[in-house]
């Protein structure tokens, strides 16, 4: 995940103010005494905008005012030379009564010299967690800069190597990377805590508000919009979308879903929830071809063809039966299953035929005491507990986190020029302890037992029939499994003649597919094509 830019400018810091009106006086009597003079003075000041304090306690203190990084650079992508402005900034956000709520901070990059920025595509972009910052996307595949870490294996300590970007958007499309309450420094303010817009729809409506108010700040309401979201990134774009054409009338052009997440009921396998399991099944038979568990007689898409088909077949049928299950057909399955994932047929039939993706992450490898990756399971590292049942950390995760942080926080500071006075938090892990799991779906009249933005998403596609979606999916990705997109894409509720506007690609990597090199090529070359179709007219 590397961002590179060249700079051919020096670099410009603007703090942007509210402009305040100045009083007028006029009074037909002199009177030239200190105190009068002193009065005078006073009354000529404008009174400062306030706002109540972080403590309860406290004065009122002035409102927030938005502030702006802004500096010049160029990119060449494909031979052509883009020069565009980077502006590390803050939006303060409003709610309903137009009062402000939190300080959001963003990155945006816009090509300068349009002629016309209404015809010049807009993507905003996040990344997941929730917790995270867009970092990872910033620095792996959108924007000028990208960090170069090694495929499928640890990168080395610094020094890293920060490189230009040449499969970047921005000869596509401008491009504002969000980082939501909590991560990065966004943070609330006027009395407003962090924990409010720690949640499925306060999120939604944070990051909705955030993009309504910067299309109107920027003048950018004509231009073709595209949202793209990665991991939980997709369950809030998912929302947003819907929310934007629903409360603002802001009909989008495209939604990019990276590793999609929408349907947490298909993903996370809890007691009495079996509909994971069999969509986990394509991917572990993926990931079990891929370390040698498994025969490698069959290609990569076949083995996986035969997955589903398995999957949806004998495995779910026999899921359904439960305890009913007779000796002979648990060895039956358990034969059929360790063909396609090579867990042992005892290990299966201990853990009842549901194998959590932790459990397999854990499993897979035990016997050479090593764990593979979550996200991206090419990765392996040594088992921190060989009797654990489950994995303790993500080898994948260790492996390039700190270059990414220690790339993004250089880059932001020195090229961007960003203020320091506010630490930015790359992660922030303590929103997900703390996150309300709760929807209310655009249909319906109760909030979901589980989260499921599928249905916010169909329900945008449906009312408006120009917007297209683009799934990015990777065989190697046990957190959001192919198969759960595929069964996610099915479910949306689409009429037959809005089917086709749902495009699938798949790669031979992990969650984030663009620290493969090929698939980072791949996926430049699919979401360029997406995002030029989708804003042809």
């Amino acid at each position: 995940m590397n961002l590179s830019r060249n700079v051919c400018g020096a670099a410009i810091f603007v703090t942007v103010a509210a402009t305040a009106v100045q009083p007028t006086w006029a009074d037909s009597r002199a009177d030239d005494s200190p105190a009068s003079a002193e009065k005078a003075a006073s009354a000529e000041k404008p009174a400062a905008t306030t706002c109540p304090g972080e403590d309860p306690k406290a004065k009122e203190v002035p409102e927030p005012k938005p502030a702006q990084a802004v500096t010049r650079h160029r990119l060449t992508v494909g031979g052509s030379p883009i020069d565009y402005t980077a502006t590390a900034g803050t939006l303060i956000l409003r709610n309903a009564e137009d009062k402000p709520v939190a300080s959001v901070g963003y990155i945006a990059y816009t090509q300068v010299d349009v002629r016309d920025p209404g015809r010049r595509p807009l993507t905003f972009a996040f990344n997941g967690g929730p917790g995270s910052s867009s970092m990872w996307l910033h620095m792996g595949v959108l924007g000028p800069r990208r960090i170069v870490t090694v495929d499928a294996a640890p990168t080395p300590p610094a020094p890293y190597s920060v490189v230009d970007n040449e499969d970047s958007i921005l000869d596509r499309s401008d491009l504002v990377m969000i980082d939501p309450v909590g991560t990065g420094i966004s943070r609330a303010v006027c009395g407003h805590k962090d924990e409010e817009f720690w949640g499925v729809d306060a999120d939604v409506d944070q990051v909705s508000r955030f993009i309504a108010q910067y299309v109107t700040d920027q003048q950018r309401w004509r231009s073709p919009k595209f949202l793209l979201g990665e991991s939980y990134g997709t369950t809030r774009a998912a929302g947003v979308v819907d929310a934007l054409q629903e409360r603002w009338s802001m009909a989008f052009n495209g939604v990019i879903l990276v590793s999609a997440a929408t349907d947490i009921e298909a993903l996370f396998a809890v007691a009495g929830n079996d509909r994971p399991y069999p969509l986990y099944l394509p991917t572990y038979a993926a990931v079990a071809w891929y370390h040698h568990q498994i025969s490698g007689a069959r290609d990569l898409k076949s083995l996986v063809e035969d997955a589903r088909a398995f999957a949806v077949g004998p495995y779910l049928s026999a899921l359904m039966k439960g305890d009913a299950l007779t000796d002979q057909e648990r060895d039956q399955l358990a034969s059929r299953l360790h063909e396609f994932t090579g867990l042992s047929p005892e290990y299966l039939k201990t853990a009842q035929f549901r194998v959590s993706e932790s459990m397999f992450a854990k499993q897979l490898l035990a016997t050479k005491e090593l764990t593979i990756g979550g996200l991206d399971a090419r990765f392996t590292g040594p088992t921190v507990d060989p009797l654990a049942k489950e994995m303790h950390y993500d080898p994948q995760a260790s492996a390039i986190a700190p270059a990414f942080v220690a790339a993004f926080l250089d880059y932001y500071y020195r090229e961007l020029n960003a203020s320091r006075d506010r630490t930015f938090k790359p992660f922030n892990w303590e929103i997900g302890k703390h996150w309300k799991w709760e929807h209310k779906a655009p249909v319906g009249e109760f909030p979901q037992p589980f989260v499921n933005t599928t249905p916010d998403l169909g329900h945008a596609m449906t009312l408006n029939p120009g917007l297209r979606a683009l799934i990015l999916n990777g065989y190697y990705d046990l957190a959001t499994p192919i198969f759960a997109t595929e069964y996610t894409v099915a479910h949306l509720g689409l009429p037959v003649s809005l089917r086709d506007h749902v495009q699938m690609k798949y790669y031979e990597a992990g969650h984030m597919m663009y620290i493969h090199p090929p698939s980072l090529h791949q996926m430049k070359s699919d979401v360029a094509a997406f995002i030029d179709a989708a804003s042809r007219r």
